[in-house]
């Protein structure tokens, strides 16, 4: 019996989206919601998966709908490299292109500032790259992202913003890239050609700097976009600096609006930022760490090419209900993949669809906790789960989880 049912709080819409708050969390900042867009309806918290160059590496469409993804990544910056605006525009969108007959985010490019720095020029015009394809010259700026995006037929598409690593002591330079990122927003929805079928999602700057993120903040919500971002983040900060950047911006941001934190996809960060109060999150890191032959479990990964897994014919995970593991007694086992791990490309396919659903599982299990109001006892499971040993619990979860009223370390498993 649920102690709350899930029926809407409150809502507010926008031309294409609309959002409803489920339930909150009675001690945490946690909420469950719903948000509807051209593709259908996005269950949140939720992590999405990052299908870079418009496929999920390892799986087909089919197979990643099976896991329940129903918003998934797509990169513009590769896009708009390869296959190319023209292409995309011939056949219709990235949804025709790549058989996805549901939701679609894109990034606008900005994160190759930092992860092609070398390649890259950086003016008030926008971002000058050399291709890590061929070297030819490529010029993105907020209009030009802006229009791949609407080429592309992203649901949800991001703004061009000015990307600075956290850790860089160039206070001055942040603060340019703030400043910037502001004025490079306005200039993208000025260029936004499809806003009834496509959102536009503004993301807030500032590198670990409150004062400067309170600022953006500021300016970032005056612009009313139907959802907003917290970027530059992932960049090597300490935990406890990346949670500082997420309360801040959380607590002044509009309660009818969908959170997304970029970049972020470790189980722990995950169940920590939505305490927090964000909403949405992405990360490479689930399907990367499956080519290395590594499996995500609530008791942690397991490196499956490990020679103790030679015969363990148990299933990745025990009482996993991906389409690896709940078979029925005919299910994947252990032993089969670590056999695969160095020779066939099967291994890192299935450890990827164990990966994907175990993401979305989590975030699955994050909303039933938040609805029924027992989020807490969630995450004292959840850590109890991973770190068997309390000493061991990571700090910065510690100390940030008993900013919004969880004591990791006092209070019993429930």
């Amino acid at each position: 019996m649920l102690r709350r049912m899930a029926s809407t709080i409150a809502s507010s819409s926008s031309a294409a989206l609309t959002f409803d708050l489920i339930a909150r969390c009675s001690t945490t900042r946690a909420r469950a919601s719903t948000i509807t867009l051209p593709h259908g309806p996005v269950q949140l918290p939720i992590f999405m998966p990052v299908a870079t160059q418009a496929s999920l590496k390892g799986l087909t469409p089919e197979q990643l709908e099976e896991t329940g993804c129903r918003l998934c990544l797509n990169n513009t910056y590769h896009l708009g490299l390869k296959p190319g605006q023209e292409v995309l525009a011939a056949v219709g969108g990235a949804h025709k292109f790549q058989g996805w007959n549901h939701n679609l985010l894109t990034d606008s490019g900005g994160f190759q500032m930092v992860s092609l720095l070398k390649l890259a020029n950086i003016t008030e015009e926008g971002v000058r790259f050399l291709s890590p394809h061929d070297g030819t010259p490529m010029l993105l700026t907020p209009e030009h992202s802006i229009s791949l995006q609407n080429t592309i037929g992203s649901d949800i598409l991001m703004q061009l913003d000015d990307v600075l690593v956290t850790t860089s002591p160039d206070h001055v330079r942040m603060r340019e890239a703030m400043l910037r990122s502001v004025r490079w927003l306005d200039r993208c929805i000025a260029a936004h050609k499809n806003p009834s079928t496509q959102n536009l999602f503004c993301i807030i700057q500032g590198g670990l700097d409150l004062d400067m993120r309170r600022e953006c903040c500021k300016e970032m919500v005056a612009r009313d976009t139907p959802g907003i971002a917290i970027g530059g983040l992932s960049g090597g900060e300490a935990k406890a600096d990346y949670c500082r950047v997420v309360v801040t911006c959380t607590e002044l941001l509009p309660e009818l609006k969908p959170r997304y934190v970029m970049g972020i996809g470790y189980p722990e960060d995950l169940v920590v930022s939505v305490a927090l109060g964000a909403d949405m999150f992405d990360c490479v890191w689930p399907t990367r760490t499956a080519r290395f032959g590594n499996a995500i479990t609530k008791y942690g990964v397991l490196n499956i090419r490990n020679a103790k897994f030679t015969n363990d014919f148990g299933p990745l995970e025990e009482g996993c209900g991906c389409m690896c593991c709940r078979r029925d007694g005919m299910g994947i086992t252990r032993a089969f993949v670590h056999h695969n791990t160095a020779k066939e490309t099967v291994a890192a396919h299935l450890l990827t669809i164990h990966n994907v659903w175990y993401q979305l599982n989590l975030m699955r299990e994050v909303r039933t906790a938040i609805i029924e109001d027992r989020y807490p006892a969630f995450l004292r499971q959840f850590f109890a789960n991973l770190y068997p040993d309390k000493t061991k619990y990571p700090t910065w979860a510690v100390d940030a989880l008993r900013g919004v009223g969880v004591d990791l370390l006092t209070k019993e498993v429930e």
